[in-house]
C-alpha cells in the first residue's frame, strides 16, 4: 500500500516538481501570498478603505513609525493616511481575483472554441485560426487600453478586458493539443462505440488537453495581474474605491522625488514577487507536465 502510493501520479508529480528548489520556493511564496490575501481582514491592523479607520493626520508616515489609533506603521503609511502594509494585502485580493477570474472565463471559453475548430476542421478551423493569428498580432496592453477607454472604469469591465485578450492563447493551446489526441486510438475506439462526437470532445479530448491548458492558465493569470496593474495605474482600470497594486503605486508615485518611496515601492515589490513566483510556478508546471521535457 505505501509502495503504491510513493509511485501514484501525486507523488510522482511530487517528487518531479521538487527538483528545482528555485520552483519550490516560488511556490511556497504563492501559497503564502495567496494565504496573506485571503485573511487579511483579521491579520492587517486597519482597514485602509475604511474612512471611519483612516486617519489624515497619518499622512506619509515612514515605517516604524506609530499611529494615532496606536499601532505601527510596519511600512509606512500613504497620502491618505492609510497603512501601507495593509493597503497592500488589501490590493492583492482585488488583484489576484481579477487575475483567476478572468483567467477561468478565458480558459472556458478559448477551450471551447479550440476544441470546435480542431474536430470542425476544414473553413471553420480557418476562419477561428486567422481570428486568434489578428488578435495575437496586438500588443495586449494595446487591445486592453482601447477595451477599457471604450468600457470604462470598473472591476467587471477590466474583467471583460482581459478575457477578449486572454482567450486567444488558450484556444490556440487547445487546438493544437486537440489534433494530436484526435488521431489516438481512444478517440476512433469511441467513435466505432457509436459515441456522439460532442461526447467525444467534452469527455474523452477536452480532459486529456489540461496538461498544456494548466501551464497556460499559470502564465496567463501572471500576465492578467501585471495587465490590470498597469491598467490601474494609467487611470483607467480600477476605480479608487477599488483596491488594487496598480492604483497604490499610482498614489505613490508623485512622492518618489521627496523621498517618500515606501508608498510606491513596498506596492511594486507586492506586484513583482507576486508575478515572479506565479511564473516560476508555470515554467516547473511546463517541465514536468510535457513529457518532451521530461529526463
Amino acid at each position: 500500500m505505501i509502495a503504491k502510493s510513493l509511485n501514484s501520479p501525486l507523488a510522482l508529480f511530487l517528487r518531479r516538481f521538487s527538483d528545482n528548489n528555485v520552483a519550490v520556493f516560488a511556490a511556497l511564496g504563492l501559497i503564502v501570498i495567496i494565504a496573506l490575501a485571503i485573511f487579511a481582514p483579521w491579520i492587517t491592523p486597519q482597514n485602509p478603505y475604511d474612512l471611519a479607520q483612516v486617519d489624515i493626520l497619518d499622512a506619509r508616515l515612514p515605517p516604524g513609525e506609530e499611529a494615532f489609533a496606536g499601532f505601527t506603521f510596519i511600512l509606512g503609511s500613504d497620502g491618505a493616511g492609510r497603512d501601507v502594509f495593509s493597503a497592500i494585502l488589501y490590493g492583492l485580493r482585488i488583484s489576484l481575483s481579477v487575475g483567476v477570474a478572468s483567467g477561468l472565463i478565458a480558459m472556458a471559453i478559448g477551450t471551447f472554441i479550440g476544441l470546435i475548430a480542431a474536430f470542425a476542421g476544414g473553413r471553420t478551423d480557418a476562419i477561428i485560426m486567422r481570428i486568434v493569428d489578428l488578435q495575437l498580432s496586438f500588443p495586449a496592453i494595446l487591445v486592453a487600453l482601447m477595451l477599457v477607454a471604450v468600457l470604462g472604469k470598473g472591476v467587471d469591465k477590466v474583467l471583460i478586458a482581459l478575457v477578449v485578450v486572454q482567450w486567444a492563447y488558450y484556444a490556440r493551446t487547445v487546438r493544437g493539443t486537440a489534433l494530436s489526441e484526435r488521431k489516438k486510438e481512444y478517440v476512433e475506439a469511441a467513435q466505432n462505440l457509436g459515441l456522439s462526437a460532442k461526447r467525444v470532445l467534452f469527455f474523452h479530448v477536452a480532459p486529456n488537453c489540461l496538461s498544456p491548458l494548466i501551464v497556460v492558465a499559470t502564465i496567463q493569470t501572471a500576465h492578467a495581474i501585471a495587465l490590470e496593474a498597469t491598467l490601474s495605474f494609467l487611470g483607467l482600470g480600477l476605480p479608487q474605491t477599488e483596491p488594487s497594486l496598480g492604483i497604490l503605486i499610482a498614489n505613490g508615485y508623485e512622492y518618489m522625488v521627496s523621498g517618500k518611496y515606501w508608498i510606491s515601492v513596498f506596492p511594486g515589490l507586492a506586484l513583482l514577487c507576486t508575478v515572479f513566483c506565479i511564473n516560476l510556478t508555470g515554467d516547473q508546471l511546463r517541465d514536468v507536465l510535457n513529457p518532451r521535457l521530461s529526463k
